[in-house]
C-alpha cells in the first residue's frame, strides 16, 4: 500500500479504482487489480 498526500493521480491509474474513506482515513482500492492501493496522510 502506498501512502500519499494526494490521491487524484493514484485514482487515475486505473479505471476500476474507487475513493474511499473509512474512519477518518481516505484510500483508494481496485477490487480487480489489488496492487492499486493507497491511503492518504
Amino acid at each position: 500500500m502506498k501512502i500519499k498526500n494526494s490521491l487524484k493521480s493514484l485514482k487515475a491509474r486505473h479505471r476500476d479504482c474507487r475513493v474511499i474513506r473509512r474512519k477518518g482515513r481516505v484510500y483508494v482500492i481496485n477490487k480487480t487489480q489489488r496492487r492499486y492501493k493507497a491511503r492518504q496522510g
